[in-house]
């Protein structure tokens, strides 16, 4: 008789209240260089866990347990979502776009947007011509020269009448779902799944009165799509002793993607380990062993020179920062269908937790061999 495997069942952390400000927090517009508002509304959820708060000059937005501690800690995410901005007017009312982080201009045809202006949200369609009239033998592919904006007007005189001008930026409208109790769906999970879980971890640590013999800084960065730059910014301010950032990384296991150059990584099978040069050696180690004493499963990545993400910025900071990452696998990343495991969020804040509690006052983290 073949043996039954004895697999423990799993046990969601996050609550039910907890899910509902996820969706909503997945749901509010946060574009690169506009982030104010989803901050506003992770900051009010983050509040009863923390003992301070602040918001820098560009729109980082910081929780802080242990505010008067030396020895400082920083987990980070960041808070931007790929968008568009308004370039281009045409005398006839359509409007060209340019990109405001690394939106995927293949996508963008048939999807509905909010255009953000002084006067509220205006809504419009990436247009499309019909695929009766693409008669040609060779059809031409989307593309940043030839995508456009309807608004439903007619002159450059009407759209500018509803406030529209050149630099308004431009969201997708598609909004959060849960896909067969099993993945969360929905755009801008690069990387608001991070904030959430963060905040996440400062309710844990609250919940379960836990106290930390280091100052927490819970991160929210902004403006990492265009260059890790609230990150830049946040860690010269705060001056951390240890950083651990999440991010997302690829899910391979889907069409159209070699896995010899990009790695085999796959939802449901845990927080993703990263090895690279800003990949502080003794702190991943502590990330290792606190996966596997706690049984959270994990994968482990490869990146070559740096890892894109914030933790580079952190690295690299204040003359050398131990920094980590601790990446969420995610399907379709960029589009506004991103997939998330809803396990793997549950152990991506199992991890951070856990290794908060195995770093102790004045940790040394420094190198040797």
């Amino acid at each position: 008789m073949a043996k039954k495997e004895n697999k423990q069942k799993h046990v969601s952390v996050v609550t039910k209240k907890s899910l509902q400000f996820f969706e909503a927090y997945i749901n509010n517009p946060s574009p690169t260089g506009f982030e104010y508002p989803g901050q506003k509304m992770w900051l009010e959820y983050l509040k009863p866990y923390i003992d301070e708060s602040f918001i820098d000059n560009y729109g980082t937005a910081v929780g802080v347990i242990n505010p008067k501690a030396e020895f400082k800690v920083v987990i980070e995410a960041h808070a931007d979502e790929i968008s568009w901005f308004v370039n281009y007017i045409t005398s006839d009312g359509l409007i060209y776009v340019i990109r405001n982080g690394g939106s995927d201009h293949q996508i963008a045809p048939s999807k509905r947007v909010n255009i953000h202006t002084d006067n509220g949200l205006v809504k419009a369609v990436f247009g499309w011509p019909a695929i009766h009239t693409r008669s040609g033998e060779k059809e031409e592919a989307p593309a940043l020269k030839n995508i456009f904006l309807d608004c439903g007007c007619t002159s450059k005189d009407e759209v500018e009448k509803l406030g529209i001008h050149v630099g308004c930026v431009i969201t997708y409208e598609d909004e959060f779902m849960v896909l067969n109790n099993r993945y969360y769906v929905g755009r801008a999970l690069d990387n608001r799944a991070g904030g959430f879980m963060i905040a996440e971890v400062a309710r844990l640590l609250q919940e379960n009165k836990k106290k930390l013999p280091f100052g927490l800084y819970i991160v929210n960065s902004v403006q990492e799509e265009i260059g890790l730059r609230g990150a830049e910014m946040i860690a010269h301010r705060i001056k951390p002793n240890v950083a651990i950032v999440t991010d997302v990384t690829h899910d391979t296991t889907t069409p159209m993607i070699n896995k010899i150059t990009q790695g085999d990584l796959a939802c449901g099978k845990g927080p993703v380990v990263s090895y690279a040069p800003a990949v502080q050696t003794n702190l991943n180690r502590l990330l290792v062993e606190t996966a596997e004493k706690n049984d959270i499963p994990f994968q482990r990545q490869a990146s070559s020179r740096s890892t894109g993400t914030d933790t580079d910025a952190f690295a690299y900071s204040n003359g050398g920062v131990p920094s980590a990452l601790i990446s969420l696998p995610l399907r379709y990343m960029h589009t506004t269908v991103e997939m998330i495991h809803t396990e793997d969020v549950d152990n991506v804040i199992k991890l951070i937790y856990e290794v908060l509690l195995n770093i102790k006052k004045d940790h040394d983290f420094t190198y040797k061999k």
